[in-house]
């Protein structure tokens, strides 16, 4: 039996982020319908929208809609029609995040600017862009959780200028969190371990990070999407009013490690 603070029954809240089925958005996207949220869904293109649009099906998406945060006017009509449909948002999933390759493969200290904004406008500035937009349809509070990792704050060799980009989004979250907490909205990262997406694998050398992971986590393993979805679904629910502006890492272990 679900407890009534863990329960997300009655709770509307919008996943950006499911490129798959192998998307930790798809498995947080899962576990919160599974917890009986009901959810809205983006994908990125029309290019996407074949792969993403069966899984939202599969999750009884009440909403389906395109969103590329760099296209002007995408997220503002994605809020447009919660608005619309809803009239009102108890969560946001943030789990979208984009470097050029040529960027991502080098070092940081040869990043072009254009490679650098690109990565902070899609990683970063399109939290504090959901966070505004939702604010207004948080009437009764809610939660923001986005998706961050270790990178964030130790250098992990081959992330390079994402670490930067990570960071910024973890110290982003803590100033939302200050920022929104009187409307009893509340803002997270998550930071799970290296998960087998398709984003991750734009990552030189990932494999070994891979490897890496499961030798020193304390677990001796990998997490899997839906252990990352469970940490989100207990984030949004009521069981976790008491929290906000955390990091909390779904790694097996991996961060406490020296």
């Amino acid at each position: 039996m679900t407890h009534p603070l863990t329960s997300l029954s009655g709770k509307k809240g919008l996943i950006v982020g499911i490129a798959n089925r192998h998307s930790i958005a798809y498995g947080c996207a899962r576990v919160l319908k599974a917890q009986g949220a009901e959810l809205a869904v983006t994908y990125l293109n029309a290019k996407a929208e074949p792969f993403v649009r069966p899984l939202a099906d599969e999750l009884g998406a009440g909403l389906v809609l395109p969103l590329d945060v760099e296209k002007p006017g995408e997220l503002d009509a994605v809020f447009a029609a919660i608005r619309e449909q809803w009239g009102r948002l108890d969560f946001v999933v943030h789990s979208i995040a984009y470097c050029p390759l040529e960027d991502l493969h080098g070092r940081v200290v040869d990043c072009s600017l254009e490679g650098f904004q690109q990565a902070m406008r899609v990683s970063c500035y399109s939290l504090i862009e959901m966070a505004r937009l939702a604010e207004p349809l948080m009437k009764d509070g809610g939660t923001l959780v986005a998706m961050s990792y270790y990178g964030a704050e130790k250098v992990v060799e081959n992330y390079n200028i994402m670490g930067p980009v990570k960071a910024a989004l973890e110290s982003t979250v803590r100033y939302l969190a200050h920022e929104l907490g009187g409307q009893g909205i509340r803002v997270h990262a998550v930071s799970p371990g290296p998960l087998k997406t398709r984003a991750a694998s734009g990552i030189a050398h990932f494999d070994a990070l891979i490897d890496a992971a499961i030798e020193r986590a304390p677990q001796n393993r990998l997490v899997d999407i839906d252990e990352v979805g469970a940490t989100c679904a207990f984030l949004v629910s009521d069981a976790a009013r008491a929290l906000t502006g955390d990091t909390l890492y779904v790694d097996a272990g991996f961060h406490i490690m020296g």
